[in-house]
């Protein structure tokens, strides 16, 4: 079972079902109300060897099943269960086990485990050279990292926030996002920053940023969003395997998040949304913590006859424009809840793209529910306030459907 515990008051269930193919139904209008629908569970076990997808199809990471079906299955599946930094925990262990250029740097990765404990046991392992302790200087040890990863190392970066990344803007731009192109492909960057952000609980405004918006416009960077236990784990690997620069964002209220992964190896895609839940009325685009609050809202919205489809889009820069555009053919509706702000934020690009795409399979406009634009109040019902909650995605549904 996936549980947030005091984490998020939204929560799913997941199976371990195989995917499968949905054949995109002919464009129709939508669908009077049924009485009732099948519960729908993300599938934590979908192939990652899965082969390449071909157009017309829609291939899915989720089955229907009944509501308690997936939690008397539970106990049976195999796997083991891991808590989401335990998850990138292991993740990162295994590819340093593999690839001894894999190494982690960063404010008190060292010894004291990390800020969130997802370094905990590595610098006892690995040692000091694998896994290092830096100064309180953010544009130092990245800038450090990025020179490190042109000399034949795979560096990951640990932000003990975010938001103090932004002291090192200028490296992961001027230099992580730019140096394969100017010098004419002769230095790769195989470099991976990660580290909490997104608002937590009373953690005040410079502890509470949503920067996947400032980094998305850095040419040459990918950056993607883990949200459960398994893609945390699969993003990690194929983030330190890859050659480009890799931005990987964690969010600080999805740590203690709960659910059984494989024992066997298995990498996500940087470029593959994730289909959470399959519908035919309106496609729900999200990404992070967001995801629980649209499922949470999506329990509402089936008691209500609707039959929402729920994307996690993982990837934030490139989107996967194959799944999102598949879904948008079938349903004709899209709403995408996001914890990042409103201007300039991802929620705006991906109105762009999927309005330059796929305007004419639009059957309403496109509605993006976002953070406001203000620094996040340090006081707990100010705080809800600034985010999306699941209510409000009720009524944006409702409304689009009309």
């Amino acid at each position: 079972m996936a549980t947030v515990f005091g984490a998020t008051s939204a929560a799913i269930s997941v199976s371990s079902s195989s995917s499968r193919k949905l054949h995109l139904p002919s464009r129709r209008s939508l669908p009077g109300r049924k009485a009732s629908f099948l519960v729908v569970r993300s599938d934590a076990g979908a192939n990652p060897n899965a082969g390449p997808r071909r157009a017309g199809q829609l291939i899915t990471n989720a089955v229907a099943t009944k509501a308690d079906a997936a939690a008397a299955s539970a106990p049976s599946k195999p796997g083991h269960e891991l808590l989401l930094f335990e998850a990138l925990r292991e993740g990162l262990e295994e590819e340093m086990a593999r690839d001894p250029t894999v190494c982690v740097m960063g404010e008190d990765v060292g010894h004291y485990g990390g800020s969130y404990k997802v370094t905990k046991g590595l610098a006892d392992k690995y040692g000091d050279l694998r896994v290092l302790d830096t100064p309180i200087a953010e544009n130092s040890f990245t800038g450090m990292g990025i020179g490190a990863a042109m000399t034949g190392l795979r560096p990951i970066i640990e932000g003990m926030n975010m938001g103090f990344l932004l002291l090192a803007f200028n490296q992961i731009s001027n230099n992580c996002g730019m140096l394969h192109y100017t010098s004419g492909g002769q230095f790769k960057i195989p470099v991976v920053i990660r580290g909490p952000g997104g608002v937590g609980r009373q953690l005040g405004a410079e502890h509470s940023q949503r920067l996947e918006s400032y980094f998305q416009s850095i040419p040459g960077i990918q950056m993607v969003a883990c949200s459960t236990p398994y893609n945390a784990k699969g993003l990690m690997k194929a983030a330190i395997r890859s050659d480009n620069p890799v931005i990987l964002f964690e969010h600080v209220l999805l740590y203690n998040l709960k659910e059984r992964i494989p024992d066997e190896e298995y990498v996500c895609s940087l470029e593959e949304a994730e289909m959470v839940r399959p519908g035919e009325h309106v496609t729900i685009l999200t990404y992070s913590r967001m995801r629980y609050h649209v499922m949470q809202a999506a329990k509402t919205l089936v008691n209500k006859g609707y039959d929402p489809e729920v994307i996690d889009i993982r990837s934030l820069k490139p989107f996967d424009l194959h799944t999102i555009g598949n879904s948008v053919k079938k349903t004709h509706r899209v709403l995408i809840v996001e914890e990042c702000m409103r201007t300039g934020g991802i929620g705006a690009s991906l109105t762009a793209a999927i309005t330059e795409n796929f305007h004419d399979y639009l059957d309403a406009p496109i509605v993006c529910l976002s953070s406001q634009d203000v620094p996040t109040p340090y006081a707990a019902t100010l705080e809800e306030v600034t985010v999306v909650q699941p209510a409000q995605i009720v009524t944006a549904v409702e409304e689009l459907c009309q």
